[in-house]
C-alpha cells in the first residue's frame, strides 16, 4: 500500500477530526502564502498569485463544508497545501 493510500485510509476513518484540522491547517498556510505574496508588492502578478491562493483555499473549505466525497476533499486539501507552499517558496526566493 502506498503512502497516499495509507494516509487516505487514516483520513477516511477519522474524517471529522482530520477535516477540522485540514480547515485550520490549510487556512493558516494560505494566510502565510498570501502574506508572502503581498510582501513583494501589489502588481498584477502578485494579485494573480493571491487570487489563485484564495481560490484553492476557499475551494477546499467549501468542499469540506458541503460534505463532498471524502476522496475529493482529501485531494483538494493536498492541492491547497502544495499550492500554498509553492507560492511561499517562490516569493521567498
Amino acid at each position: 500500500m502506498t503512502l497516499y493510500n495509507k494516509t487516505f485510509v487514516n483520513f477516511d476513518h477519522g474524517f471529522f477530526g482530520y477535516a477540522t484540522m485540514g480547515i485550520l491547517g490549510q487556512s493558516c498556510l494560505g494566510g502565510v502564502a498570501a502574506m508572502t505574496v503581498l510582501s513583494n508588492g501589489t502588481s498584477l502578478l502578485q494579485m494573480a498569485q493571491l487570487a489563485l491562493i484564495v481560490l484553492v483555499s476557499m475551494l477546499a473549505n467549501t468542499f469540506i463544508l458541503a460534505q463532498m466525497n471524502h476522496k475529493l476533499i482529501f485531494n483538494t486539501l493536498i492541492m491547497s497545501a502544495i499550492t500554498s507552499m509553492l507560492f511561499i517558496i517562490l516569493n521567498i526566493l
